[in-house]
């Protein structure tokens, strides 16, 4: 088995990690004073744009996106490369124009979009010049099915007209989310998979109220455009707005959701390689009953065990990005929900950990590890919950072992 990275991967790591060095970190702290001194809340820094102009003119753009839109990697390829965007997770992603929700939005407008909606959309989602938002979740129904999904798209002559509430909507309270991929029941009386479909609302439509944003854990999630509590009442847009076709608004979430599962246990890694580092610098320079942190044995465990964690975590992700590369997603179906399942609770308890190492302080706003913590909980419910996925996975297991009993 040959663990070596490829020469193109290799190359881009090491631009990469020059990137970060010298225009991420860097202005990590000018970025948090004006995001806290900014008359809009939910905007932006300035200052993210000087380092997303530095990583367009270096080609460290759309890493995420195969063939000629993207940079043409394979998963494999980009899981590296999106640990490490992992590791300053309100920057390096939208400064690459790597992050959520947008990966996935451009995806699947990449893959399901009309000419004209891939002209309207995605190129200028692709250039970063607006964002995007998924308009999934609902607060009226259990979404972990999103077959519940109650929302409704009803046609009226050459428009729809989308009426609902959506909630936890990733990325709305940005300004610059100018258009939301919205789905929603065309038609309830069809079998359960097929009742939903997915349709383009820009922002400024009439009837579309973006109410609040969500808290989590008592986070407002600012860094990442918040979570948006949005009503959809008596909206009109034109039939050519509809994403692939009616009914396939079930199979596209699927679609979807594949790559962006692997992508946020990639960044994940990053989280807690940096938490890690944190916990041990940390430890190093408290003193405890007479002796550092860092020689006392239970924070040396603490310390093993992380390092043990990440490494089985990231095997796990490199299994899963090669199977999907070379069977695809349907595939690598029990990988993807494997990790998907351990990423976000193994880096939970790395986090956790950290909190305890930076006593008081890992509760504070001086030290990032109380925000990521509550960022990384979240992720047990994006994208499927946790009993969702053992569910799913267990259900394949019994099949798969008793199919020839």
């Amino acid at each position: 088995m040959d663990f070596t990275t490829d020469a193109r991967t290799a190359e881009l790591q090491e631009q990469l990690d020059v990137f970060m060095d010298e225009h991420v970190y860097p202005i990590e702290a000018t970025y948090q004073e004006q995001l806290d001194a900014a008359p809009d809340r939910w905007s932006p820094p300035p200052i993210i744009e000087q380092a997303k102009e530095e990583a367009r003119r270096q080609g460290l753009w759309n890493l995420f996106l195969p063939g000629r839109d993207g940079a043409g990697l394979t998963n494999l390829q980009y899981a590296p490369l999106c640990e490490t965007l992992g590791r300053s997770l309100h920057i390096a992603p939208v400064a690459t124009n790597c992050a959520a929700p947008d990966t996935g939005n451009m995806e699947v407008l990449h893959m399901f979009g009309t000419p004209e909606q891939k002209e309207q959309w995605l190129q200028p989602l692709l250039a970063g010049e607006i964002r995007s938002a998924f308009a999934m979740t609902e607060p009226r129904v259990a979404s972990s099915d999103a077959t519940n999904i109650e929302s409704s798209i009803v046609r009226d002559g050459d428009e729809y007209i989308i009426n609902g509430r959506k909630w936890y909507i990733s990325g709305a309270m940005n300004p610059d989310a100018k258009v939301f991929i919205v789905m929603g029941k065309t038609d309830p009386s069809a079998a359960r998979n097929k009742q939903q479909s997915m349709v383009l609302v820009p922002r400024d439509t009439p009837g579309v109220d973006v109410r609040r944003g969500m808290k989590v854990f008592g986070y407002d999630d600012r860094d990442h455009g918040g979570h948006a509590e949005i009503d959809f009442t008596d909206v009109r847009v034109p039939v050519s707005n509809l994403i692939g076709e009616e009914g396939a608004g079930f199979a596209i979430a699927q679609a979807r959701l594949g790559p962006g599962r692997i992508h946020h246990c990639m960044r994940l890694i990053g989280i807690a390689e940096r938490s890690l580092e944190l916990m041990v610098a940390r430890a190093a320079s408290r003193v405890s009953f007479g002796k550092p942190l860092s020689e006392q044995g239970v924070v040396r465990d603490w310390i093993a065990e992380s390092r043990v964690r990440i490494e089985q975590l990231r095997l796990l992700t490199l299994k899963t990005a090669w199977l999907m590369d070379t069977v695809g997603n349907k595939g690598a179906h029990t990988e993807i929900q494997a990790i998907k399942i351990a990423a976000p609770a193994t880096v939970e308890w790395i986090l956790d950990k950290a909190v305890q190492v930076h006593g008081a302080g890992g509760l504070s706003q001086d030290f990032p590890v109380a925000e990521w913590y509550a960022q990384v909980r979240t992720l047990r419910f994006a994208d499927g919950p946790d009993e969702v996925h053992k569910n799913a996975l267990a259900r394949n297991e019994i099949r798969r072992m008793t199919a020839d009993v």
